[in-house]
């Protein structure tokens, strides 16, 4: 009898129920779609922010000490400190091999341009191929990490060694402009670098020209030796186990400090770069790491605050519609309570209904928001948002809950009728 019940209800009101799980569909697909792109953002977040340069600096020892303390930097003439080109490889071996994006050696010098007064010069990997001693390979250089820089000219190609790119600002002050061939004089002689391209990053770079990473070594008679090294890195927000870990990782205990290393904290990283090559210091550049993490959270917070709004007009919509139904049956269900029907049996047949119809809505909802995870990472990110199977109980504890809240009003006006009311039209 119950279930005869339940199916009547279903067919007598039909479009309401269509609309009921249409309303739960609508706030489940949503929920679906903002939790999977929530807990999958971080990763995509960062990867965008990586396009717009490094959040870590890696300095030998001497260098960077002398920079803390004095504010002298490699290439003032009082500071003799290189790190081994032929160890930068090693950056891809480590724990979060797999979180290091991109990296860039570089070395500093000086050379007089066309005979005439100096300019800074700055060597550099544009694109380069490299062997991995994992055995993968990977492409890496300026080329990737400078890309928003606004170019008169072409980047240098992997495999050219005299070719230069200027700075707006050097190429304003010597006249130069791509296709001119420069006359460079450094430390350990003159070599000729034909121009590339004129760039301009808004910033220091302008100031300086940039060549390949061995016409450099060459001109500062460095072999194999770089003045620092820039890596682009994803990372996890800094909180407060990894700022303490950033003063001092011996102060850690053993279980804090495998948590720190095993998690891809900007100074996990850090660590674990100075652990792979020789004499290294590295160090984040804060007001990069820091913004990532704070763009990261108020985008999650964003995602979250879209989700509770959607859930929360659903249950704004259940609750007028199911409140809608039982006026309509109030008859039906006046004269139930005539012929003895406690207030229980009632609410469960009603409940019932509402539960049936929220189930199915909340499984075609779950279907819909993968769709709609699909177009948003696909629009927004250029890549696919990966399915988070902890979306699928979250989901259905939300359906739950939103459709119980939705029918408390539908219950209260359950339990307030009076059949003798009821059933004389009042």
């Amino acid at each position: 009898m119950f279930w005869r019940m339940v199916k009547g209800a279903f067919f007598r009101q039909k479009g309401k129920m269509l609309m009921v799980a249409f309303t739960v569909a609508l706030g489940a697909s949503l929920a679906t779609a903002m939790l999977n792109v929530m807990l999958d953002v971080g990763d995509k977040v960062n990867q965008e922010l990586k396009t717009y340069g490094a959040n870590i600096n890696v300095f030998p020892r001497g260098a960077s000490l002398l920079e803390d303390l004095y504010g002298v930097s490699e290439g003032s003439g009082v500071s003799d400190k290189y790190l081994a080109e032929g160890e930068l490889g090693n950056i891809k071996t480590i724990f979060w091999a797999f979180n290091i994006v991109d990296f860039t050696p570089y070395l500093n010098t000086r050379a007089r341009v066309n005979g005439g007064a100096e300019a800074r010069i700055v060597g550099a990997w544009f694109d380069r191929h490299l062997e991995l001693p994992t055995g993968e390979s990977l492409d890496t250089g300026m080329r990737n990490m400078k890309n928003w820089w606004d170019l008169e000219g072409a980047w240098i190609a992997g495999g050219e060694e005299r070719a230069a790119m200027v700075g707006h600002s050097v190429a304003s002050r010597y006249g130069i402009r791509p296709g001119d061939t420069l006359s460079l004089e450094g430390p350990a002689g003159t070599e000729t670098a034909v121009v590339a391209a004129v760039f301009n990053a808004g910033g220091d770079e302008d100031e300086a020209i940039y060549v390949p990473l061995s016409l450099a070594q060459v001109l500062a008679d460095k072999p194999g030796l770089v003045s620092s090294v820039e890596v682009s890195a994803l990372t996890t927000p800094d909180n407060e186990l990894s700022r303490r870990a950033a003063q001092d990782p011996r102060g850690l205990s053993i279980k804090e400090w495998e948590t720190w290393y095993c998690t891809a904290y900007v100074s996990a990283i850090c660590y674990q770069i100075d652990e792979v090559i020789t004499g290294a210091v590295s160090k984040p550049i804060r007001q990069v790491a820091e913004s990532e993490g704070a763009i990261l959270k108020k985008t999650q917070l964003l995602m979250l605050l879209i989700t509770i709004l959607s859930l929360a007009g659903s249950a704004l919509g259940i609750s007028n519609l199911v409140t809608a139904s039982v006026m309509e049956r109030a008859a039906e269900i006046g004269l139930l309570k005539a012929v003895g029907a406690h207030d229980g049996p009632i609410n469960a047949l009603v409940l019932t209904e509402i539960s049936i119809t929220g189930i199915l809505g909340g499984v075609a909802g779950y279907f819909a928001g993968l769709l709609f995870a699909r177009i948003i990472g696909q629009s927004v990110f250029g890549s696919a948002i990966e399915i988070k199977p902890l979306v699928i109980p979250l989901v259905a504890v939300l359906v739950f809950l939103v459709t119980m809240a939705g029918s408390i009003p539908s219950i209260r006006l359950l339990l307030s009728l009076r059949p003798a009311e009821v059933l004389h039209g009042r």
